[in-house]
């Protein structure tokens, strides 16, 4: 690997700041998985449905999605509904048809066939390492995005990357706690 020669921007103490507490909840999320399999980090050993490769999945697909907020505003976050299809048909299991987002959505909760941890960590390192670099491309972390149009999002809601990143950051430290809690039920175990 070849080291990089063009300059990166630098990163002012807030940023460093933040970027360190999400690099720090990651580690946290990452480390429930220390020394397991594949079959281990798709089991689903609660009452639920999560899994610990399951939640590293959702993880790095949401924040994936926060950044491409922060670069391109709702667009990157597009709910759209199958035609014919109203929030109240897929609130009262009655739709016709389901959005592929909402598929690809659940999806994202478990390990499918092909997908290994090993698999699943890299892609994560790799919206790591995408999400250092726009954080540190934003010209102003007060810069805002409406939100796109969703029932979960208060109308004309707005977030500024600020506010995107500390949620991805609560989100993450929160999926930390839940993998916690799926480790020490496959084998005893916690990441600390």
């Amino acid at each position: 690997m070849t080291p990089s020669t063009t300059p990166q921007p630098a990163v002012d103490a807030e940023r460093e700041d933040l970027l360190a507490a999400l690099a720090a909840a990651r580690s946290a999320l990452v480390a429930t998985t220390r020394n397991l399999d594949d079959e281990q980090a798709a089991r689903t050993p609660t009452a639920g449905t999560l899994c610990l490769g399951g939640l590293i999945k959702h993880v790095a697909s949401t924040e994936e999605s926060w950044m491409r907020f922060v670069v391109s505003g709702p667009s990157a976050m597009s709910h759209d509904l199958p035609e014919g299809v109203t929030w109240a048909d897929l609130a009262a299991g009655t739709a016709r048809e389901i959005p592929k987002w909402m598929t690809d959505h659940q999806d994202e909760f478990r390990m499918l066939p092909g997908d290994t941890l090993a698999g699943v960590v890299a892609r994560y390192e790799q919206v790591a390492a995408r999400t250092e670099e726009v954080i540190a491309s934003v010209p102003d972390l007060s810069a805002t995005h409406p939100l796109p149009a969703a029932p979960w999002h208060e109308p004309g809601a707005v977030r500024s990357v600020r506010r995107v990143l500390t949620h991805v950051i609560a989100e993450t430290a929160q999926h930390a706690g839940h993998a916690d809690i799926l480790r020490e039920t496959i084998d005893g175990r916690t990441a600390t």
